[in-house]
């Protein structure tokens, strides 16, 4: 068999069909005899027109494989950082940096430079308490014995000052205390914090003044049952505000079936109106499809008490800052633009419209439900 030497690099015809014959189920032996290289370049290539396929549509601000590949040849031309940003239209920091992250100019290599790329790039990240116990078991030891984060990361640093897995920040702690999607430590340690509170308290004044709502109950406490929509009957829920913020709609989302519901408010967000508008809704389902609501902490649901003896339905308030906790309602939001864009009034709109436009997003097949209509969902559960 013809084997292709270090000074021979494959053309671009030999590496479509190193591909071809992968993806046709052959092995890497097989690619490599079809145009006779060893199996492992064939691997090289496979990896390759892999790692170019996750990068397709990369951010120009980021570098391509491709100019990864030019580095990586203007080093071992000799060219200085300068050189090669000039031949790539880069700066010189950016290829200094690029370089230095991945072993220098002597062990810089191309793939394996865009590998870490891609997995710095992942989304989401393990946080480090999740993915570190002994240092997850002394931050909770710490709080225990009533130490403020900030008391916390700096003992740790003093008891290990060579051991940089035992070093985190005040603030990584406090994010996993009260962002409920960061949740590494218990929830109920926040009540061991010497401020006693379970929200953070925000340090500007005029956002803190937002989200003062009496016995609000988070969604840290929503059973899981919720979280996995496997029974129908809760809900999600928000404003979408008009124009100048001076109309607004109430809109419902029912998790397990993707069911809209929508409620007039006109010109007025008040506490009570908003309720009043939620009981008259939620007050035509049948109670087996009352369960819960998921809302923001806007102050429009202050009354959230009277909302649930009217309905039997336990509210739960998101963190804040938190849309991606009603992330089907704010699909929903985004879906409703369409008959009722950004900037216009929402007044203009009677009970009758809105009810027509839920009827048409009700109408629609919808993937996660198997290209079912929400409404035809909803139809079996009141059967």
């Amino acid at each position: 068999m013809r084997s292709i030497g270090r000074g021979r690099p494959l053309s671009a015809t030999e590496r479509a069909r190193i591909v071809e014959v992968l993806l046709a189920g052959g092995g890497a032996i097989a690619a490599g005899a079809a145009v006779g290289c060893t199996s492992r370049t064939a691997y090289r290539v496979w990896d390759e027109w892999l790692l170019r396929g996750r990068r397709r549509a990369h951010s120009r601000l980021r570098l391509s494989l491709v100019e990864r590949e030019q580095i990586s040849r203007g080093l071992a031309g000799g060219l200085t950082l300068r050189a090669i940003g000039r031949e790539l239209g880069r700066a010189a920091s950016t290829i200094s940096r690029e370089v230095a992250a991945n072993g220098g100019r002597q062990r810089y290599r191309a793939l394996r430079a865009e590998r870490r790329a891609i997995g710095c790039a992942a989304r989401p990240k393990p946080g480090k308490l999740s993915a570190c116990p002994r240092l997850r078991a002394a931050v909770q030891e710490g709080l225990d014995e009533r130490w403020s984060p900030q008391q916390i990361s700096a003992r740790l640093q003093a008891e290990f000052p060579d051991d940089l897995e035992m070093r985190i920040s005040h603030e990584t702690i406090y994010l996993s205390l009260y962002v409920q999607t960061r949740g590494e430590l218990r929830r109920q340690i926040t009540g061991d914090l010497r401020s006693g509170r379970v929200k953070r308290r925000c340090h500007d004044a005029r956002l803190g003044q937002r989200g003062k709502i009496r016995d609000m109950v988070l969604i840290s406490e929503r059973p899981a049952e919720i979280a996995d929509r496997a029974v129908p009957g809760h809900w999600e829920g928000d404003l979408l505000v008009g124009k100048q913020g001076k109309s607004y709609i109430a809109t419902l989302v029912e998790r397990h079936t993707r069911y809209v519901l929508l409620a007039r408010l006109g010109d007025q967000r008040t506490t009570e109106h908003v309720v009043d508008a939620l009981i008259t809704r939620i007050g035509e389902l049948p109670d087996h499809l009352v369960r819960s609501l998921t809302w923001d902490q806007g102050n429009e649901l202050a009354a959230h008490k009277r909302l649930a003896d009217a309905t039997g339905m336990q509210v739960y308030f998101c963190d804040p800052h938190s849309p991606w906790q009603r992330g089907s309602n704010e699909n929903t939001n985004g879906l409703l633009r369409q008959y009722l864009p950004k900037g216009s009034d929402l007044t203009a709109h009677t009970q009758a419209d809105l009810d027509a436009i839920a009827a048409q997003l009700n109408g629609r097949p919808r993937k996660t439900l198997g290209w079912m209509k929400p409404a035809e969902k909803m139809e079996q559960l009141l059967r």
